[in-house]
């Protein structure tokens, strides 16, 4: 462990954002009365999640103790503002005043049963009952005595005899109004304040556009990268936030885990040989705002990239797929001991999987560029002029591989808590690259690139050439210029990331809990990514908070995440997952994720399950641009729900806990992807002017937080999903074929159509719980009312009864589902039945057919227990 101090930033004091100790020590006033470990669950409590012993300077690369990047701007005041709140009566009214029917709703007739109950305590004690002045008084019953009895030298303790009695009635009651369904477990006529289509019409028409502004202009004053004194103060900020609206165990969730930072000189990367080429790259991007704002920017690395001091012979390698390799090799091109040279994007999206094909290769060193042909002045105007990559931007990014391990890389499978003393090593570890890297800027590569002339294969094919500008290019081989690579940095093997935590506990199953997330750290200011997220998750928890205020609960707990660490393996998310794995497995009914929310106006979304819920949303929400429904603009272009890969927090949740997970986001563009250009400026110029985009993504948000955790049938589709499932039995056919495979899949063809048999029935209970609320005028028995729990229950637990709970997918054990999972070779995209895909892809053709033999037994399993 390096003990240096990286960046020793000089503080300015006219800023106002205070240093990283004036944040762990002076935290806000609301804050230090509410909260504390003990504030976010006993669960949390008991595991030792919220230690906040955080006083301690860190080592770690630090960014300017937290400044403005922007001086002018004042630190703004909260979202929304006082003229936006208003009195709990006042909200109630509003509330009553929005009773919009719900387009398209076949269970807007559950309607008419207002509002769950609140508790059984609570409702006894305000019922009046009809009977009540039947029932015999104290007084009564002592006048009844006979005189004998009385004569008689017996003084009994008559308050005793009091409470005896009463305890008995009590019981009688209860005993009687549950058998006579007097007291319905359902009935929603015992609290009829709020209608859900009210709620639904309040919570998207107080959503407002310049709030979310506000929230992201704020967010973006200061580069915020995972475990520094930015994303802490961030976090803060968050919590303070959360408590404003009034959210319920508010708190931050604490672990250690192993991050890196560059250090100023660390990094190098220059042509060394032939002298007369001699040459060193800038590396570093021009300042994003003018010298006089004095703004301090993190510096180009790529995070969990390897230590080293190499040099070798430049060869370029177009994508840095597996294949493009491969063609070299092909070519007679040797790659040992060489440093590899590929852009982003393209056949292989992943960057840490090109560092990992270049090792595999025999390369040393990898160096990954920006070309303008993927997300620069080729495809339109660059920064600052229009929404694209400038010459000198620089794309960093983890280079860890998710699709092996996910969260702390050394710690998979259990969480890194404070005090945790099992760590595995980060030498030879599976999710690590074994070769340095380094991202550069296409103005850095077009000298390396021109360098290459002559050497190796001229390239013909246009499909292998990018767009840097005056180059000839060439392949290189093992007479090619000598490049030098350096990559010195900061290993801090338990850094303190943070994940801010609140809830809104439900009325009628307060244990089982929707999850909304969203991450905070960036690799720079995070204008898009996640900036746009976190803006629109703190207006969707003022707006529930307004709700809360008013006197409404949902059926079931909300719990808002704001992760940490997402950026580096998606860290915050799983270890807070690994951390609480069987409550989830057991309790979480789905988990919704918004991670980089605007770059533009499509609408794509993720996980099959939320697809009739999600089309009901769509209905209530217009396009900005074409004043159309986002459901007419959904079915004009005929889009579908793709499963879920990989890249984002939903991978625990779904991968790990089996919780049903959506992923949702507004799509448009390349933009300055994770360079210091992905700002503020460029979201309030070219990402979103108006952030009309970002209004409609919060009312999605929110109306699907609202069906997920406040009607009363959870809403999934499994009529979808098994359609889907069928589907990717079909694609997994086809792809043993092209790869002329000999794997039997007769077994899961039978468990898939026995998905599809058992999800009708299933879901036809939906129509009887209906038809009974028909008939009995909107009021829901106890009977019917636990079924309806037990259906919802066994609803959400069908994703984890996908899990190989005690296996896991072969070479990578912490991947439990059998359906989803992230290709291996590419973490961005879908693996369906990745047991078997895997091994298809190894052509390891028996273990192939032992995976499919599992995934359907599993499949059969759970689709059986759905009907149980």
């Amino acid at each position: 462990m390096v003990d240096e101090k990286p960046n020793k930033y000089e503080p300015q004091d006219f800023l106002p954002i205070p240093t990283y100790e004036e944040a762990t020590s002076s935290r806000p006033s609301s804050a230090q009365s509410h909260l504390g470990p003990e504030e976010i669950s006993h669960d949390a409590e008991r595991q030792g999640l919220l230690s906040r012993n955080t006083t301690t300077q860190r080592d770690g690369y630090q960014p300017p103790t937290v400044q403005s990047a922007r001086s002018s701007l004042d630190l703004l005041p909260s979202s929304g503002g006082s003229s936006r709140r208003s009195s709990a009566e006042a909200l109630q009214r509003e509330i009553q005043q929005m009773d919009v029917e719900e387009p398209g709703d076949p269970n807007s007739r559950a309607a008419r049963l207002s509002k769950r109950i609140t508790s059984l305590t609570h409702s006894l004690s305000s019922i009046n009952l009809p009977f009540r002045q039947w029932l015999p008084s104290g007084q009564y019953i002592r006048a009844r005595i006979p005189s004998s009895l009385q004569g008689l030298r017996f003084n009994p303790n008559w308050i005793i005899v009091g409470r005896i009695f009463a305890i008995f009635l009590v019981a009688f009651i209860i005993w009687l109004f549950f058998i006579s369904d007097l007291f319905a477990v359902g009935s929603r006529r015992m609290n009829n304040r709020f209608n859900p289509n009210e709620v639904r019409a309040f919570t998207q028409a107080r959503i407002d556009a310049e709030s979310i502004r506000q929230n992201l202009q704020h967010a973006t004053q200061y580069d915020h990268m995972a475990g520094t004194q930015g994303n802490y103060y961030l976090a803060t900020w968050v919590e303070a936030k959360y408590i404003e609206a009034g959210l319920e165990h508010v708190g931050l969730e604490r672990f250690d885990v192993y991050l890196n930072y560059p250090k100023k000189g660390g990094r190098k990367v220059a042509i060394i040989d032939p002298p007369k080429l001699a040459w060193e790259a800038k590396i570093e991007e021009e300042l994003a705002y003018p010298p006089e704002f004095k703004a301090q920017q993190t510096m180009v690395f790529h995070g969990h990239s390897k230590t080293g001091n190499v040099t070798g012979p430049l060869i370029y390698a177009n994508y840095g797929s597996r294949q493009d390799f491969q063609d070299l090799r092909d070519k007679g091109i040797d790659l040992t001991g060489s440093i590899a040279l590929v852009r982003y994007y393209g056949s292989q999206p992943d960057r840490s999987l090109k560092i990992k094909a270049a090792e595999q290769a025999g390369a040393v060193g990898c160096i990954i560029y920006s070309d303008p042909a993927e997300d620069g002045f080729l495809k339109g105007e660059p920064y600052p002029k229009g929404r694209y990559m400038p010459e000198d931007g620089v794309q960093r990014g983890a280079v860890s591989m998710n699709s092996w391990v996910v969260g702390d890389v050394l710690s998979p499978g259990f969480a890194s808590l404070p005090g945790e003393r099992r760590r595995e090593s980060k030498d030879n570890n599976p999710a690590l690259p074994k070769i340095p890297s380094i991202p550069l800027a296409w103005r850095d590569a077009q000298k390396l690139l021109q360098g290459l002339k002559g050497h190796g294969k001229k390239i013909e094919d246009p499909k292998a050439k990018g767009g840097v500008p005056d180059v000839e290019w060439w392949t290189g081989d093992s007479g090619s210029p000598t490049v030098h690579l350096m990559n010195d940095q900061i290993e801090k093997e338990r850094e303190p990331i943070y994940n801010v935590l609140g809830a809104i506990i439900g009325l009628e199953q307060p244990e089982k809990s929707i999850v909304v997330g969203n991450h905070r750290d960036a690799w720079c200011f995070g204008g898009a990514d996640p900036g746009s997220g976190t803006a629109i998750l703190l207006e969707v928890v003022r707006i529930f908070g307004d709700l809360k205020k008013a006197g409404w609960r949902p059926l079931r707990t909300i719990e808002f995440a704001s992760w940490d660490g997402e950026e580096y393996n998606m860290i915050g998310s799983a270890e807070h997952v690994e951390a609480r794995i069987e409550d989830l497995r057991r309790d979480a009914f789905a988990y919704l994720n918004v991670d980089v929310a605007v770059t533009g106006t499509e609408f794509k979304a993720q996980g099959p399950i939320f697809e009739t819920a999600l089309r009901r949303v769509l209905e209530r929400v217009i396009d900005p641009n074409s004043n159309r429904t986002l459901h007419e603009i959904w079915e004009e272009n005929k889009m579908m729900m793709d499963g879920l890969g990989s890249g984002s927090d939903f991978v625990a949740f779904l991968d790990l806990a089996g919780t049903s997970s959506i992923d949702m986001s507004f799509e448009g563009q390349p933009f300055p992807y994770h360079s210091c250009y992905d700002n503020f400026e460029w979201m309030d110029k070219f990402g979103d002017p108006g952030f009309q985009y970002h209004k409609a993504m919060a009312q999605i948000w929110a109306l699907l937080i609202l069906d997920m955790a406040d009607r009363p049938l959870l809403p999934f589709d499994f009529n979808v999903y098994a359609r889907e499932v069928t589907k990717y039995v079909d694609d997994l056919e086809k792809y043993i074929e092209s790869m002329a495979g000999k794997v039997n899949l007769i077994t899961l063809k039978e468990a898939a159509q026995k998905f599809v048999f058992n999800a009708k029935i299933f879901q036809d209970w939906d129509v009887t719980w209906e038809n009974m609320l028909d008939v009995s005028g909107g009021y829901e028995s106890n009977a019917m009312a636990i079924k309806r729990m037990s259906h919802n229950t066994r609803m959400a637990n069908f994703e984890t009864n996908l899990l190989d709970i005690g296996g896991g997918l072969p070479g990578r054990e912490q991947f439990k589902h059998v359906i989803f999972a992230p290709e291996l070779w590419n973490n961005y995209g879908t693996a369906y039945f990745p047991g078997v895909r895997d091994a298809v892809d190894e052509e390891d053709w028996e273990l192939a057919q032992k995976q499919v033999e599992k995934a359907a037994r599993i499949l059969d399993h759970a689709a059986k227990k759905l009907n149980n």
